[in-house]
């Protein structure tokens, strides 16, 4: 069965390829960088904003993985990307996960983690979920990453073309 705000998601972005879309509010006032405007890759298409919220943890090496895959692709593509951890996926950034994950078929989370930064993407950490799990500032050092409250994440979907949930 398929979720309501799936089949939403579906005809609004039917309607986008269209021309026809939705009123995008302003970005809240959150401290959070505002998305940039989509703008022409060169190859006569428009580049899309994704935004990539990962939930998954180190439990699931495949699935989080792929998330980080997924994101370094849409990157190397000329797409920009932002990804929200939030609950598990915060310790997707520890040091023991990026040195151990490794999906099957999906690689290795740390060289996807180096791609992700190498090609301008950002990290957004619940700071909720990696409070709740112990995990402090460590995890934003040398990164492009904060910790980010809800608001963030429903502004960053908002703003997204494309919205991809692991």
């Amino acid at each position: 069965m398929m979720h309501r705000s799936f089949l939403i998601r579906a005809a609004l972005g039917a309607l986008a390829g269209l021309g026809l879309s939705r009123a995008q509010p302003a970005a809240a006032q959150t401290g959070a960088p505002a998305p940039q405007t989509p703008q022409p890759t060169g190859q006569g298409q428009t580049m899309k904003r994704f935004l990539v919220h990962v939930h998954t943890g180190p439990q699931d090496p495949t699935r989080a993985a792929l998330a980080f895959l997924v994101a370094a692709t849409a990157l190397r593509q000329g797409h920009a990307v932002d990804l929200f951890l939030a609950g598990e996926g915060v310790l997707l950034l520890t040091q023991e996960a990026l040195a151990g994950v490794e999906g099957r078929g999906t690689g290795r989370l740390g060289a996807h983690a180096e791609a992700i930064v190498a090609g301008g993407g950002r990290f957004y950490l619940s700071g909720m979920s990696a409070r709740a799990r112990g995990l402090g500032e460590e995890l934003l050092a040398g990164r492009p990453a904060e910790f980010a409250m809800p608001e963030v994440l429903v502004r960053l979907a908002a703003a997204a073309d494309v919205v991809l949930s692991y």
